[in-house]
């Protein structure tokens, strides 16, 4: 099977939250990536942590638009964590903070955007390795 018609079936079998959790696990697996080259790489951390503030930048232009679905309160919460990520990826970008809040802040995404028994899932299991 080609690459492209397995990527159309892919985007097909997907609910919005997989298509989303799916980005925010490539995005921050770049910004992980990029935390750990040293900083002579300047391209490639520029790269990661630019894809990273445009993926929240669209999300939090989406969450402004009337016709976005989801309730008010975290569409306000997106919009702020949009306007945060900006704002620390700039630091980031001169040296001046870290990469780790932004991963974190991916990662934390992520388990809300997981269904409920796979959070309870991942939760044990990593309560059993602690």
């Amino acid at each position: 099977m080609s690459l492209k018609a397995y990527q159309t079936t892919a985007a097909r079998a997907e609910d919005p939250r997989q298509t989303e959790y799916r980005l925010f696990g490539q995005v921050t697996r770049a910004l992980m990536e990029a935390e750990q080259l040293d900083r002579s790489f300047i391209r490639e951390r520029m790269d990661a942590l630019d894809w990273n503030r445009r993926m929240w930048s669209m999300l939090g232009a989406d969450c402004s638009l009337a016709t976005n679905g989801l309730p008010e309160q975290l569409r306000a919460n997106i919009i702020s964590l949009s306007i945060w990520v900006n704002k620390h990826t700039s630091l980031v970008m001169r040296n001046k903070e870290d990469f780790g809040p932004l991963i974190d802040v991916n990662r934390i995404i992520m388990q809300g955007l997981l269904p409920q028994e796979q959070t309870q899932t991942a939760t044990t299991v990593r309560q059993s390795y602690g």
